[in-house]
């Protein structure tokens, strides 16, 4: 899905405002469900969540903690619903060369084949499936990682963070479908332990200082870009295209770069790309003598499309991975909960 435009402005634009009964009920029932107490899972689980719908930034935070746990000699696995595959689930990936082959984004979801780069991962929509389908494997998993899942409370949680996206905040204000909000704000807070801000902004100054009202650890943090892949694009007349939560996000980071965007083509997020959109993109690109560049987590949609060789071969990758103002403070943080 793409987020629609009503959710951000603050005040609420009147289509916001006529759906906000509707947000009410959606946000008491989310929060009410947050209250249910979670079961051990047998490890200590460790919640990236965020307090809205939609791409706030949460699996590249997931992976650089498991990075930051792995440099401290403690063994992370992620737990993750696979957004977007055909699968319930439970499905280990990561543990054999043979299941990172078979198992593609139409079965588990991009996130998750990102995700086992780094760790293994238990795909499931029931997240206890998911956290016993490891243990019963033996997975040498000294804590588990939850993408996404501050709203579920199947697992008992050792430590929540809540990630926030320091340009957008909470939005509006208001709860889905008025607004982006899953829970009321101040119903939310008290499931969660610390904030990670990704970039800056006066909405997310605002959460931050709701938080750090009710005694919330805030870390800021920000995305930045492979240094190799931006060599890469740096000076290039490119045509970005991406569907992530705010593609907007990643055209800006491209211009910040070096690189000069002349097209750009938005998605939704997690959506499948089609034959006909990406012919389109090769065409363009063609004609105009561009460069196509996308993002690490579209280059995984694109990677089974047998239908794209020739984009496949000229598509330029930017990853992405998240850097701590405080790393220090972070690691510290992480060690207190999981030492």
């Amino acid at each position: 899905m793409r987020a629609p435009a009503f959710w951000w402005p603050d005040p609420p634009l009147f289509i916001a405002r006529l759906l906000k009964p509707f947000g009410l009920l959606y946000g008491s029932i989310t929060a009410h469900r947050m209250r249910r107490p979670g079961q051990p899972p047998g490890r200590p689980v460790i919640c990236v969540g965020n307090f809205t719908a939609g791409g706030a930034g949460k699996t590249p935070t997931a992976i650089a903690i498991a990075e930051r746990l792995q440099d401290m000699g403690v063994a992370p696995a992620f737990l993750t619903r696979g957004y977007g595959g055909r699968l319930r689930g439970p499905v280990l990936v990561g543990e054999s060369e043979e299941a990172e082959i078979t198992l593609t984004h139409v079965d588990i979801g991009d996130e998750a084949l990102l995700l086992a780069r780094h760790a293994p991962v238990a795909v499931a929509r029931d997240r206890r499936a998911g956290a016993q389908a490891l243990l019963d494997a033996g997975v040498p998993a000294d804590v588990f990682i939850m993408d996404d899942g501050l709203q579920n409370p199947a697992l008992k949680k050792a430590l929540t963070f809540a990630v926030v996206d320091g340009e957008t905040g909470i939005g509006n204000g208001l709860c889905l479908p008025a607004g982006p909000l899953r829970a009321p704000l101040a119903r939310q807070l008290p499931y969660v332990d610390a904030l990670i801000v990704i970039g800056e902004g006066a909405c997310g100054d605002a959460v931050v200082k709701a938080g750090r009202a009710v005694g919330k650890t805030v870390f800021t943090a920000r995305l930045e870009p492979d240094a190799d892949a931006a060599r890469l694009v740096r000076g290039e007349r490119v045509f970005a295209f991406a569907g992530i939560g705010r593609p907007q996000k990643f055209f800006d980071m491209l211009t910040d770069i070096g690189a000069e965007v002349v097209a750009t083509k938005a998605f939704g997020d997690h959506m499948p790309f089609t034959p006909g959109q990406i012919a389109a993109i090769e065409h363009e690109a063609e004609l105009k003598g561009l460069l196509p560049v996308t993002t690490e987590k579209d280059a995984v949609r694109l990677s089974t499309l047998t239908a794209a060789p020739a984009l496949r071969a000229s598509v330029a990758v930017v990853p992405v991975s998240l850097a701590f103002d405080d790393e220090d403070g972070l690691r510290a943080y992480l060690a207190s909960y999981v030492s």
